[in-house]
């Protein structure tokens, strides 16, 4: 693969709207609460979810030349580099509803970083295993198998 050929790629989801409702709640309902602790309770909860909101607005898979990048939202709170070294093998995949969304490992399949839908690449490394759940499955996984037979002696 030519150092020209590289990967960046956003993909929006919806669960930062259920999060700014949230902090709109929390936040307004500090204003009317009578007892102090619970204003001020209310009030940092709804500063965290505004934070968390802003979070989660899309997830970018991004080529950072010998790594790739998985990172959150506006604010890049939550980001997650891996070698192209490490990778051992890359396949297509599909997470279940039970999988859930966002940031979070299972003893089963490993780590999952996905924002909104079901298609993902499984990422197998030397040590371990990470979906990405991405709208483009077809292109992350080819980019990625590019990668890694140029990292082959």
């Amino acid at each position: 693969m030519s150092k020209a050929e590289t990967y960046n790629h956003t993909q929006k989801g919806t669960w930062h709207l259920l999060l700014y409702a949230l902090a709109a709640f929390f936040l307004t309902a500090s204003w009317f609460l009578p007892l102090l602790a619970l204003r001020i309770t209310f009030f940092v909860t709804g500063l965290f979810m505004l934070l968390l909101a802003s979070s989660f607005h899309h997830l970018t898979v991004a080529d950072e030349d010998n790594q790739l990048a998985i990172r959150f939202g506006l604010l890049p709170l939550f980001c997650k580099r891996i070698f192209y070294d490490d990778i051992v093998e890359v396949d297509k995949g599909r997470t279940r509803f039970l999988d859930g969304w966002g940031i979070h490992w299972n003893p089963w399949s490993g780590s999952i970083w996905a924002i909104w839908g079901f298609d993902c690449v499984v990422i197998r490394l030397k040590r371990g295993m990470i979906r990405v759940g991405t709208d483009d499955p077809h292109g992350l996984a080819e980019f990625l198998k590019g990668r890694i037979a140029d990292q082959k002696p």
